[in-house]
């Protein structure tokens, strides 16, 4: 069977190409993909066309060059055995199973320095999460939650599920989701959040709405301490900045693409010092570079996933050579898919 590679050509237009198994070069291997995981998040975006199409693929991923313009090879969540070594490379590398940051393709070569080893208590489905295991944690690091603080999460897909999770250990008063899809909700509560409500239901229980007393105001039912926006619609940005209190914060970790994002800063935002901050996993915050790194967090990562049963997470998985029926999936079917895998073939 020959390699096959998953490329997006045009909006809503996905294909299954075919070439040659890659020989690795003397300081590389070749692995054979078991499983990779599809981002829900980004990979909407491009096969929607909501990405600008301008901008660099990912200036993190060596194995992403180019821009987010068509055809583009995507992904970044493969697992895989490594099944032949260059003449440079240790033959102990053959056989192990691994993780990299790659486009969802059967066959890939790559250094050993891009490769993580796959824990043997991991399974292999298991370990394609750790991307978004990591930008949980990212999200929870900008976030800085504080012991006893009351927050929200809007948006509960795969990376907002992951994000519950991780701040569900937190000794926090309170930790509520917001998601519209009640099967989702379900999950929510039982990844760690005390409480999760639909949409509409976020004013009832988070009204910061009143005047100000002097610079401060109570806090006891001054909305939330801090909110992130995990759901991709720009929409929830104001009822996410409506739902936190006076002087609280507001982390966007949702990638909007090329869909505006209105805001009504014109009313109670004002005088509320609300303050809003942009997160991403491709960085670190500034002010912790001085004892973090991007492997340090991923340590984190890799330890978290495997205190979570992230698999349930898994709601479909996809052969490879049905890829686009995966993108369909995941763009009509939202209400049932939450984390989709595609499934490799051997040789």
């Amino acid at each position: 069977m020959p390699a096959r590679s998953v490329t997006f050509t045009a909006p809503y237009e996905v294909r299954v190409t075919e070439s040659e198994i890659p020989m690795p070069d003397d300081d590389e291997v070749l692995v054979e993909t078991e499983h990779s995981a599809i981002s829900p998040g980004t990979e909407l975006l491009i096969y929607r066309g909501e990405a600008p199409t301008e901008l660099k693929a990912d200036e993190a991923i060596a194995a992403l060059d180019g821009s987010l313009d068509y055809p583009l090879r995507y992904g970044y969540a493969a697992v895989g055995t490594v099944t032949a070594a260059g003449d440079a490379v240790d033959d102990e590398w053959v056989g192990r199973r691994v993780f990299a940051f790659h486009p969802h393709e059967s066959h890939f070569c790559a250094t050993p320095a891009d490769l993580h080893p796959v824990p043997d208590d991991c399974s292999a489905a298991a370990a394609t999460l750790l991307p978004n295991v990591e930008t949980a944690v990212n999200f929870a690091m900008d976030g800085r939650p504080m012991v006893g603080e009351r927050v929200v999460v809007f948006g509960q897909g795969l990376v907002g599920l992951l994000t519950t999770a991780v701040l569900s250990s937190f000794p926090l008063a309170e930790l509520v989701t917001v998601d519209g899809i009640a099967d989702r909700r379900q999950l929510s509560q039982e990844f760690g959040a005390d409480e999760s409500v639909a949409p509409e239901e976020v004013g009832d229980r988070f009204d910061p709405s009143g005047p100000l007393e002097g610079e401060t105001r109570g806090y006891a039912d001054d909305g939330a301490d801090l909110t992130f926006e995990l759901s991709g619609n720009p929409a929830a940005l104001d009822a996410a900045v409506a739902a936190t209190g006076y002087d609280g914060r507001v982390v966007v970790g949702s990638w909007y693409g090329t869909k505006p994002a209105t805001l009504d800063l014109g009313g109670r935002f004002h005088r509320s010092r609300i303050r809003l901050q942009n997160s991403q996993v491709s960085t670190l915050d500034p002010s912790l570079r001085g004892r973090w790194n991007s492997d340090r967090r991923l340590d984190v990562a890799w330890d978290r996933l495997a205190e979570l049963d992230a698999e349930r997470l898994l709601s479909h998985r996809v052969s490879v050579d049905d890829a686009e029926r995966a993108y369909e999936l995941l763009d009509s079917r939202s209400a049932t898919s939450v984390g989709v895998l595609f499934t490799y073939g051997g040789p």
